[in-house]
């Protein structure tokens, strides 16, 4: 899967460095539209772990196991 949930919170750390810039800042409106859309993503997220709780299966790679995620051991 191109898309995981680590590209969403790079996304979003990037927009919140570049709201802090003091030379050229993000406008707000186009942060404000960022941060919208992860909110979403976000949701689709928790509505994916639900299913899979609710139903079992492996998901869709959107969300990464545990194997993928830097620092975790199983």
């Amino acid at each position: 899967m191109k898309n995981q949930m680590i590209d969403l919170r790079n996304h979003l750390f990037a927009t919140l460095e570049a709201l802090q810039d003091p030379d050229k800042p993000m406008d707000i409106e186009r942060a404000r539209a960022v941060a919208q859309v992860g909110g979403v993503l976000v949701e689709t997220a928790k509505v994916e772990v639900a299913f899979l709780n609710a139903v079992g299966g492996k998901g869709t790679g959107f969300i990464e196991s545990a194997k993928a995620l830097p620092g975790v051991r199983e």
